[in-house]
């Protein structure tokens, strides 16, 4: 009888716990890109690429005049006035090959600071829905780790609607994002 008993609350129990969870998905990339706002990001980065290229371009530049100069000095010069022109030269071509490799670090920085202002909203738009749909999980849809997503718990739409961006007519769009996360195929057109 005991048994009986402590196996009916603990199912009961089990119940109740299950109905207290609610799970739902976000694909926060594609709001963001979505967002009229991205326009403004992706003119500022424009600009800085810009001024980056501009930077580079100056290096060069001064590089390839540093060259001209040495080649043309380079047989009235002493050994220690060359030993120092050809260690400016190897030292401005170190430059010119580090600010190469660090331009694309600077731009998602550039990004990501950019950016961050819109995620804050999206965020803010995100933490009304889960408050007013009840949600106790979210899983960002474009994580490594989602291996299946109904439709019907994705909020994308819904916070999309809090922040006044009307989601796409195909209604297949945000499903189609899923799949293609969890199997890494493109979805098929029709």
């Amino acid at each position: 009888m005991k048994k009986g008993i402590l196996f009916l609350v603990f199912t009961c129990l089990s119940f109740v716990g299950t109905a207290q969870t609610k799970v739902g998905t976000i694909d926060a990339d594609y709001i963001l890109n979505r967002m009229p706002e991205m326009e403004e990001v992706n003119k500022g980065l424009e600009t800085y690429n810009t001024e980056l290229q501009g930077d580079l371009q100056n290096a060069i530049t001064e590089y390839e005049s540093l060259i001209k100069e040495y080649e043309a000095q380079r047989d009235t010069l002493n050994d220690t006035l060359r030993a120092e022109k050809e260690n400016n030269i190897v030292g401005l071509e170190n430059d010119i090959k580090n600010f190469r490799q660090r331009a694309s670090l600077m731009m998602q920085m550039r990004r990501n600071e950019l950016s961050k202002p819109l995620y804050e909203k999206i965020d803010s738009a995100m933490k009304a829905v889960i408050e007013e749909e009840g949600f106790t999980q979210i899983l960002h849809a474009s994580g490594n780790n989602l291996a299946f997503a109904s439709a019907e718990y994705d909020i994308t739409e819904k916070v999309m609607n809090k922040l006044g961006i009307d989601p796409e007519t195909d209604s297949n769009l945000s499903q189609d994002l899923i799949d293609t996360e969890t199997t890494g195929q493109q979805p098929q057109q029709n």
